[in-house]
């Protein structure tokens, strides 16, 4: 038989793609032709393999040789598809089984010494791989780690080309060489920020608890060393672990990125882009392989745009989608990639451009006009998905300089989260959500947790008046739901939803 097949994955977005890699002799002119929507990248894979077989001891067919990646349709990016294209035109020549290498997938670069080199994106190409059906994948050794993390599937750590044919058949000597190392393992994590070292910011520590019960965007404003910034770090470290599902997301898209990727991590990330990051590098993009942005890496966890006003207002109003769906699509000629970006948004900024307006004993410098544009850098529309928006002020002389301890630990918040949480989980226990900020407008405002006339009664009058929208309703009942959550109580009452209130819109409502 002239012709064999074994399998690759491609990737677009998360989600991975099985590809039959197919060789296939003719008796023509010697030639090697990869066909099948290769990028350049795949493209050039004709010469490292050729050369990879050339120093591993195996020798290519000297005929005609074409190989195509089926589906046709489907563009394949990088070089992952090396040790496939290497496996199936040995096997297209007869040295190696053909049965043995249909049942299992190939993912790999190949190096011109016949090494196989590391790839990103293995977690999610084996998880494709055991979701098609298949019972064993060989990897580069130095993702090994990553790929073992996927349940259900024999993985095979894979150092050079002749090793890999040897498992397939071939009658080759196996040289002992040192396996290409992978990314560097990411540092240390730093200690667990902890909230008792907030001190004078009892309402901002109390808000930073309520947002992370239910799972609420955030925006804090306030004077430069106010501890926005202080606040915003810490609000991981009262989030409670990731489950396991939650953690195999997250160090998937690790893994797409480049990441090391050995274990499971049940801290929730986050993510704290420089405020003169693109619209690419926030939401993701590219021209050629599509990358994950910053909301994509923050998924499951937090996504901290210090100094907000700074970003560029394009930059911030594509935040909205993703916010309202929790996923995020880049569209390309020919595919459309896909990410998960479910994330909780914590927006700091100044007052204004010199960052003293309002701030008693300091002089603010700047025009009104100024001032106003600054605050208008944030969009109404995007505003309006924000939950809570807080002011905060800086902590009195004699405060700060004390040494006194906040009241509040990050343990005693994490529990106190864990238990609101809790209690809502058991509430929506037959709904596809799990957190209050995540159930539908609709869901709160016709089911059967419909609040009480007399209960909503704030929230219509400032419905009535145009003081909200109906999204920023809807976000108010949320708000109000986590607020009963954290008091213990069945159902919120008119105190929970004045102080929704207050907390969406300020003195304002």
């Amino acid at each position: 038989m002239t012709t064999a097949r074994t399998w690759a994955v491609a990737l677009t977005g998360v989600d991975g793609h099985l590809v039959e890699v197919e060789a296939d002799l003719s008796n023509q002119t010697p030639e090697f032709k990869i066909i099948g929507l290769p990028d350049k990248a795949l493209g050039e894979a004709v010469q490292r393999v050729h050369n990879a077989c050339k120093n591993a001891g195996l020798d290519l067919p000297r005929r005609r040789l074409t190989v195509n990646l089926s589906p046709a349709s489907l563009p394949k990016q990088g070089s992952g598809f090396d040790l496939s294209i290497a496996v199936s035109t040995l096997a297209a020549g007869g040295s190696l089984s053909h049965d043995s290498i249909a049942r299992t997938v190939h993912i790999g670069e190949l190096g011109l010494d016949g090494r196989v080199r590391p790839v990103a994106g293995v977690l999610p190409a084996v998880f494709a791989a055991v979701r098609a059906g298949f019972e064993r994948a060989v990897v580069p050794h130095a993702n090994a780690a990553e790929a073992r993390l996927v349940p259900g599937i024999e993985v095979r750590a894979a150092t050079s080309l002749a090793e890999v044919a040897a498992w397939h058949g071939a009658d080759v000597p196996v040289p002992d060489v040192e396996p290409v190392a992978g990314a560097a393992p990411a540092t240390e994590p730093a200690a667990m920020l902890d909230l008792a070292d907030v001190v004078g910011q009892e309402d901002a520590v109390e808000a930073l608890v309520i947002a992370a019960a239910g799972g609420h965007h955030l925006l804090l404003s306030g004077p430069p060393g106010a501890g926005k910034t202080m606040l915003a770090r810490r609000l991981p470290g009262i989030l409670p672990p990731l489950t396991e599902e939650e953690a195999l997301e997250v160090a998937s898209i690790r893994s797409l990125v480049g990441d090391a990727v050995d274990s499971l991590d049940r801290i929730a990330p986050l993510e704290a882009p420089h405020h003169s990051a693109s619209v690419a590098a926030l939401v993701g993009g590219g021209s050629r392989v599509v990358r994950p942005g910053a909301i994509v890496r923050a998924h499951r966890g937090v996504l901290f745009l210090d100094e907000a006003a700074e970003f560029s207002r394009i930059a911030l109003d594509a935040l909205r989608q993703p916010l309202e769906s929790g996923a995020i699509e880049v569209h390309r000629s020919g595919f459309i990639a896909r990410f998960p970006a479910r994330f909780q948004l914590i927006l700091a900024m100044n007052p204004c451009p010199c960052g003293n307006y309002g701030v008693r004993g300091a002089e603010c410098v700047c025009p009104s006009l100024a001032i106003r544009r600054y605050s208008d850098r944030l969009s109404g529309p995007l505003r309006d998905r924000i939950d809570i928006e807080l002011h905060v002020a800086r902590v009195a002389a004699a405060r700060a300089t004390s040494a006194e301890r906040a009241e509040t630990t990050t343990d005693q918040a994490r529990q106190r989260v864990a238990a609101a949480r809790g209690r809502a989980a058991l509430r929506l226990r037959d709904t596809p959500w799990r957190l209050n900020g995540d159930v539908p407008g609709t869901w709160l405002r016709q089911g059967a947790h419909r609040l009480s006339a007399e209960s909503r009664a704030p929230l219509d009058r400032a419905l009535e008046r145009g003081a909200l929208t109906l999204r920023g309703y809807d976000r108010v009942l949320r708000l109000a739901w986590t607020l009963a959550d954290l008091a213990g109580v069945d159902a919120p009452g008119r105190d929970q939803v004045g102080r929704a209130l207050y907390l969406k819109k300020g003195s304002s409502a």
